[in-house]
């Protein structure tokens, strides 16, 4: 891994004008210990100043924030940023169209890498173009470091250190969550409809590529119902982070897990089954997409008043070994309060905890584990072991 004092910085934030990376400069800015060198980066520095302005109208010691000039379009100016800091943050999206290019310039200079992507497409194309650079240099390359997917990855690593190591686990996640959402996710989330097709073929030529995991492992269906609401099969990037993150930590003999949104009653299940599956069939159109990207600009998003609704909670009920086990985490606003609060809180943890030595394209869990378990209970995220005992007989 890349010494503390070889490179100008220890965390750059990539992306710093936008809405989620404006949130995340603020929280590093509360977040980050003395000593640590960061900077705000970005391809428009007058841009860039407006930010770092406003977080200087909070703490005026904040007015010094280095800037740095870097555009998704240059490859020699993200070489550059790559080169310049232990760790990067990219909230540049959707990173299907915005992100290969700064992956690789941290693959090659051996830079920690941090997105918040739930393109399971662009996260299986970085591993086939970008893994082996990155072991080879020490970069660690972690996507996904927000709602998508760390409340789920550490939960269900929460559940499975609680059960039996030695026994074949089986683990259910439910997750309920209330919130807006910016232009940004809405574009991301889009992306990620509209190229299903090329999502699966993707996928398919990893797993060809890759080695048989350590344990086997297997996404199954889970039960409809937790505490008598009804759930739906959630077909996010976050049960392939938790498949991958068990495969390599090796919980349990082998590991099972499902993944499951909460609906509501079930009247609910129908009408949400109808309208995920309207916007999917518009999302393969694509001048219908691009006309419901328009509907949420790019920069924009929900306001603190909104942000103040939201929550969320993920439930991770787990057997094995005749054990059970519930293990719950939950928040506050999960597209954004959260999500720049754990982004801001792995970077720093990358940059300053002592870790497992691990590189290419790695999980929070395996990369971060309990060090960021630690700073996000300390950040006010609840990680917590609410039942515990034998495995009900049948």
């Amino acid at each position: 891994m890349v010494q503390t004092g070889s490179r100008e910085y220890d965390v750059v934030l990539f992306g710093a004008t936008g809405f989620t990376g404006g949130l995340t400069a603020a929280e590093l800015a509360a977040r980050a210990p003395a000593g640590c060198r960061w900077a705000l980066a970005g391809r428009d520095l007058r841009r860039l100043e407006g930010v770092r302005a406003g977080l200087a109208a909070d703490d005026p010691r904040l007015a010094d924030v280095p800037l740095v000039r870097a555009d998704v379009a240059d490859p020699a100016s993200l070489r550059d940023l790559a080169a310049s800091t232990r760790v990067l943050i990219t909230t540049v999206g959707p990173y299907l169209r915005h992100g290969d290019l700064v992956v690789a310039a941290c693959a090659a200079e051996g830079t920690d890498y941090l997105d918040l992507t739930g393109e399971a497409e662009f996260v299986d194309r970085t591993w086939l173009r970008h893994h082996a650079t990155a072991e080879a240099s020490g970069a660690r390359l972690v996507h996904a470091a927000g709602f998508d997917s760390i409340p789920h990855d550490l939960g269900a690593r929460l559940a499975a250190a609680h059960l039996p190591a030695d026994a074949a686990l089986t683990v259910h996640g439910y997750v309920r969550a209330m919130g807006a959402f910016s232009g940004g996710t809405a574009a991301s989330a889009l992306t990620f409809l509209g190229r299903m097709g090329e999502g699966r073929r993707a996928a398919e030529e990893r797993r060809a590529a890759e080695a048989a995991p350590a344990i086997p492992v297997e996404l199954v269906k889970g039960p409809m119902r937790d505490e008598g609401a009804w759930s739906l099969p959630f077909p996010s990037l976050d049960a392939s982070v938790i498949l991958r993150s068990a495969a390599a930590l090796g919980w349990g003999s082998s590991f099972s897990y499902s993944h499951n949104f909460v609906v509501g009653p079930l009247p609910v299940v129908p009408l949400a089954v109808a309208g995920v599956g309207t916007v999917a069939l518009l999302a393969q159109v694509g001048p219908v997409r691009r006309g419901l990207e328009r509907l949420v600009p790019a920069g924009s998003g929900p306001t603190a008043a909104q942000r103040a609704k939201g929550r969320f909670e993920v439930r991770m009920v787990g057997t094995g070994g005749g054990r059970r086990v519930v293990a719950r985490v939950a928040g506050g606003d999960p597209g954004y309060t959260e999500t720049s609060k754990m982004l801001a809180e792995a970077a720093l943890c990358l940059a300053h905890d002592e870790l497992p030595e691990v590189a290419g394209q790695v999980t929070t869990s395996v990369a971060m584990g309990e060090a960021l378990t630690a700073r996000l209970r300390a950040a006010g995220i609840t990680f917590e072991v609410v039942e515990e005992g034998p495995a009900p007989t049948a």
